[in-house]
């Protein structure tokens, strides 16, 4: 099942484990099931701590459970966890083996100190690069308190449980046989929805903090860039962010970061993240910002949470935002058919009829991806032609599945009451109104600036992008920003990385100069050496 330097890899992570691990796996006769058992066979061949036994018993099948003898531990993975669930599969076994977590010790307490009864169960897919987080972060849960429970789902597999629940966006997270979460969540985040007093606690403890000389709001990569250089230059540094990561952690493979050949963005959102925490930087995270305002040269940012932050300067890194497409629907059917995400949530359109908005590069790979899973896609393009590379429209066309509609304004998504039953589109040259029955609808169409709370603030731009010069400078003094939600063309990662970076150094050089003394003060005196 697993290759050679596969195998050697996880051995060499075993050897972390300091208590027994008992696999105890549910098997029917279905090829996945022996799937399974070969995956199990080459895991407890990579360590002398790890045992498997086989059941025919119990609610899924193939799946297994993960715990350690004396341990309260109810951990279980239904299904394959391979392509990006591998991970995930490691770390549990790292876990569950008595490897501590690299999570700060507040978190953990936090996480033991839940009161109550807590099954939680996960629908992922394999090439869903949000679901590992989610995934993660429950079973760790389950390992540290035994009044939690954790169940990780693959979707395609059991697709009759999926079309039961309706689960149409992946993660998707239940709760005790209620929807709990869609998308993305780390253990706080999931901590501070079960703790109804955690978000007061924090509040108090933010408002205390003292006034910052840089403060940094957004965690995607201008943010950790302005964070290490801020932190650099010694001065006290804070970012505040709604997730640490930003847009990078909702990025698929990334192959122009200059010096990194390939990575995907949750490998990179988590290195941003380490080589921010190795600075002394103080960092907030699942913080929205609300309200910001300059006075005598003093900042101060108001929270959703209730916190009020007070620094000499900002750095706004608030980045970008999927595009929605504003129509009749859209609302009403997100994550019932309506998804943003081709590669988390293709896996659940299989065999099935969808339609991808927008005939970018962004929704050309969509559609080229999509082909290989679901029956038929079409693509709508608003322009008389598609926006795409050359090559990646020539893919496009050499695909039998796929048919292309420019010229089509979509109008309305179309349901019945509980999930997407087709769209309505207008022919702009003709004027006239066609429907396409279908399942799902991807809507690839750009980016939009996360800025909305700083209307009449400071100076943006008709697209809602921040104005800044060429030292990233905002219209308010000692207001700087970086990345995608400013003017600064082309929104890549290694351009807002660096902009976060000019935009420190500027907020450093103005530090200086506010701080520098009078004309007429007293002048230095040397001294003879």
């Amino acid at each position: 099942m697993l290759d050679a330097n596969l195998k050697t890899q996880l051995k060499a992570y075993l050897e972390r484990a300091v208590r027994p691990i008992q696999i105890t796996a549910s098997v029917n006769d279905s090829p996945k099931s022996r799937e399974m058992m070969e995956l199990l066979s080459d895991i407890q061949a990579a360590s002398g701590k790890i045992t498997v036994t086989e059941t025919r018993d119990g609610e899924r099948a193939p799946s297994f459970a993960l715990s350690s003898p004396g341990q309260d531990i109810s951990l279980r993975f239904a299904g394959l966890p391979m392509g990006h669930e591998f991970t995930s599969l490691v770390l549990a076994l790292l876990q569950v083996g008595g490897y501590p977590p690299k999570v700060e010790q507040a978190v953990i307490d936090a996480v033991k100190e839940l009161d109550g009864e807590f099954t939680f169960e996960t629908y992922f897919s394999q090439s869903c690069q949000n679901c590992p987080d989610v995934v993660q972060a429950l079973n760790l849960m389950a390992v540290l308190n035994p009044n939690i429970r954790h169940v990780a789902i693959d979707g395609a597999l059991f697709q009759a449980e999926v079309e039961q629940r309706q689960v149409m966006s992946v993660p998707t997270v239940y709760l005790n046989g209620q929807v709990f979460g869609q998308g993305r969540m780390g253990v706080e985040e999931i901590v501070a929805k079960l703790d109804t007093g955690a978000a007061e606690r924090e509040a108090k403890k933010l408002n205390a903090e003292e006034p910052f000389e840089v403060l940094i709001v957004g965690g995607g990569p201008a943010g950790a860039a302005a964070a290490v250089y801020a932190a650099r230059k010694g001065i006290r540094t804070g970012v505040a962010a709604e997730r640490f990561g930003g847009q990078v952690l909702d990025t698929m493979g990334i192959e122009n970061f200059i010096s990194v050949p390939h990575t995907e963005g949750p490998k990179l959102a988590q290195a941003l993240e380490h080589h921010v925490r190795e600075n002394e930087v103080k960092i907030m995270n699942l913080q929205r910002a609300e309200e910001l305002n300059v006075e005598d040269g003093m900042a101060s940012l108001r929270l959703a949470g209730g916190a009020t932050l007070q620094a000499k300067t900002v750095i706004l890194t608030t980045g970008a935002r999927w595009r929605q497409m504003n129509v009749p629907g859209e609302q009403e059917y997100k994550n019932k058919g309506v998804a943003y995400c081709p590669h988390c949530d293709g896996p659940l359109f299989k065999g099935k009829r969808v339609a991808v908005i927008g005939g970018g590069n962004s929704g050309v790979e969509a559609a080229i991806d999509l082909a290989g899973i679901v029956k038929h896609a079409t693509l709508l393009e608003f322009d008389t032609k598609l926006r795409a590379d050359e090559v990646l429209q020539r893919k496009l066309r050499s695909l039998p599945n796929v048919e292309v509609l420019v010229s089509a304004r979509t109008t309305e998504v179309q349901g019945d009451g509980t999930k997407v039953t087709g769209l309505a589109y207008e022919n702009r040259v003709t004027g006239e109104i066609h429907e396409i029955a279908l399942e799902g609808i991807f809507v690839q169409i750009g980016l939009l600036p996360n800025t909305e709370w700083l209307r009449g603030t400071l100076d943006l731009s008709p697209r809602g992008e921040i104005i800044v010069d060429a030292h990233g400078q905002t219209s308010l003094p000692g207001v700087f920003a970086a990345g995608d939600c400013t003017t600064t063309p082309f929104k890549q990662i290694i351009i807002a990385a660096g902009e976060g970076a000019k935009a420190a150094l500027s907020a450093f050089d103005h530090l200086i100069r506010t701080s520098a003394p009078a004309e007429d003060s007293e002048p230095l005196q040397a001294k003879a050496a």
